[in-house]
């Protein structure tokens, strides 16, 4: 099989993507090394997969309790009611915004198919500013929001294809 077929296009393409999520700080020389390719191809390949955005952007993986943060899920169900003008507010990130505003910093916000629409994960200094972001989100939604959950992270055993580097803390929770 040809070098540039489209199929091994897709294999070396994961296989850099994968190095990426490992550690996106990673040079791109010992990326090339643990792929097997020049420095040359994994730039090309790392650009051409921010240009079409499979790539959105890099973030660091952080430890929220050494910075006096607690992380958060929230499962939202929707009503039956029609979406309307709110899927705006969804595009334009406003309940990001006004969760920025009470010291909410949202993590990832997905709709989902199953028992539950819609997925926040974010971080709050505390249970009381996460129930505040849940109340703030049922009152400007009030009209397609039939149920939320609210739920506290604990421990991240592994976030973002990261291991927690704390893992062994882990057993401490069950001793």
């Amino acid at each position: 099989m040809p070098k540039s077929s489209k199929d091994q296009i897709d294999v070396d393409e994961k296989k850099i993507i994968q190095e990426l999520q490992k550690n996106s700080k990673e040079s791109i020389d010992k990326i090339a090394k643990k792929c097997g390719f020049s420095r040359q191809k994994v730039w090309r390949v790392i650009k051409r997969l921010e240009k079409n955005k499979t790539i959105w952007g890099y973030h660091a993986v952080i430890e929220e309790e050494k910075i006096d943060r607690k992380r958060y899920i929230m499962l939202i169900k929707r009503s039956n009611n029609p979406i309307g003008d709110s899927i705006d507010k969804i595009i334009d990130l406003t309940m990001h915004q006004k969760g920025i505003d009470i010291g909410v910093e949202v993590h990832c916000s997905s709709y989902l198919h199953g028992q539950y629409d819609w997925i926040f994960v974010f971080s709050a200094q505390n249970i009381k500013d996460a129930k505040k972001f849940s109340e703030l989100l049922s009152r400007e939604y009030h009209n397609i929001i039939s149920e939320t959950i609210l739920l506290e992270d604990i421990f991240s055993v592994k976030k973002c294809h990261v291991v927690n580097p704390n893992v062994k803390k882990f057993k401490e929770l069950f001793e």
